[in-house]
């Protein structure tokens, strides 16, 4: 044996199709892609939505609103909660470190607070924002609202 007669195992290697060779081939005429249409050319791909020529979708249904890019995003937090977290935990100041803590806001949300519920003790509340009635019952309660 030397490399002059080496060969591949027998059944290992098949022969590829060759399509679109005439139709002596066996494969000619249609190359196994069914007649006609743009899916039975090379390189087709519709486009995203496309629906045969028809109006699509994205373009019949009509457009409203506008997305404000200044908007801030805040997360309300109301009184009632603070009161709960306060008792619990012992607290006379609450700040984002402490909701943080707690599980209630995400580490670099804006904190919103709100007025539903009441409060009881003495707080000194840091937050981002209070709503009117918030911030005028925690002073009723000789508390702090810090603006951040």
């Amino acid at each position: 044996m030397d490399l002059s007669n080496l060969k591949p195992a027998k059944g290992s290697v098949k022969k590829n199709r060759r399509l679109g060779r005439g139709q002596g081939s066996g494969r000619g005429g249609t190359s196994t892609k069914g007649h006609k249409g743009a899916k039975s050319r090379s390189g087709n791909s519709k486009k995203i939505g496309f629906e045969g020529g028809q109006m699509p979708l994205q373009r019949r249904v009509p457009k409203f609103g506008f997305k404000n890019i200044n908007r801030k995003e805040y997360k309300g937090i109301n009184l009632g909660v603070l009161q709960n977290l306060a008792d619990k935990k012992n607290l006379d100041k609450i700040d984002p470190g402490v909701l943080i803590e707690a599980g209630l806001i995400s580490k670099n949300a804006r904190i919103k607070i709100l007025g539903k519920g009441t409060l009881e003790r003495k707080l000194e509340v840091h937050a981002h924002a209070f709503s009117k009635t918030a911030a005028s019952a925690i002073e009723t309660k000789n508390g702090a609202v810090v603006i951040l």
